[in-house]
Order: structure tokens, then sequence, then C-alpha cells
């Protein structure tokens, strides 16, 4: 994802609505820009589109509202990580915004117990 004016404003609006979880910060890596607290990535941003973690206790809320799981292409196949599309009024409430990232950094939380910073 080519850097722009644009890609930084919606990374930074994100940012910023996730400030009430904790000092989440973005950092620039694979075309994209992983969404970071307490050095645990539970979010990436792509094509300008938020994706959260989940995990087997987070995932069915995400497929019951229809967002996709994250995904991309190596070596021509298609994967896909478990992260998914974040729910349009998560970029829009802040409430909204608290309660996902809360679950996606919870869902990180349990999916690497281990390489969390402290």
């Amino acid at each position: 994802m080519p850097s722009s004016t644009g890609n930084n404003e919606f990374v930074s609006h994100v940012v910023d609505l996730m400030q009430s979880i904790g000092p989440v910060s973005a950092k620039r890596m694979f075309g994209g820009y992983g969404i970071f607290l307490d050095g645990l990535m539970f979010a990436l941003i792509s094509n300008e589109t938020l994706y959260l973690k989940a995990d087997r206790e987070t995932e069915n809320e995400f497929k019951a509202g229809g967002l996709e799981a994250f995904s991309y292409y190596k070596q021509g196949k298609a994967c896909s990580l478990s992260y998914f599309q974040a729910p349009e009024e998560t970029l829009e409430r802040a409430e909204e915004m608290n309660i996902w990232a809360n679950r996606a950094y919870a869902a990180a939380t349990r999916a690497a117990p281990g390489k969390r910073k402290n």
C-alpha cells in the first residue's frame, strides 16, 4: 500500500478511536499497518480497511455480521489470517470501537500469551 495522506489520516483516525483501551500505536508493515497495544498486534489496516483479531471465542460474531476475513495472495495461493473486517460502526462511534478493540486485544492475548511485552 503506497504511503499517502489519505492512508495516514485513516490510520490516525483508527488509532485515536482506540485510545480508550490503552496507548495504541500503529507500525507500518507488510504494505499496511499493524495496530499494537503493549507490544501485541491485535488489529491491522490494509487498503484503508480495519481488521480485528479473532479466535474461536469471537469469530462467530464477525461471521454473523457478514464480515470477511483478511486474506492475501502468496505464491498465487489465497491465504487468510485470523483477522476479520471491523464493523462499520466501529469507525463512527468510539463506544463501538472500544467494545470491538477490547475483544480483538483479548483474542490476541489468548493466541499469544508468551509473546506479550510487559
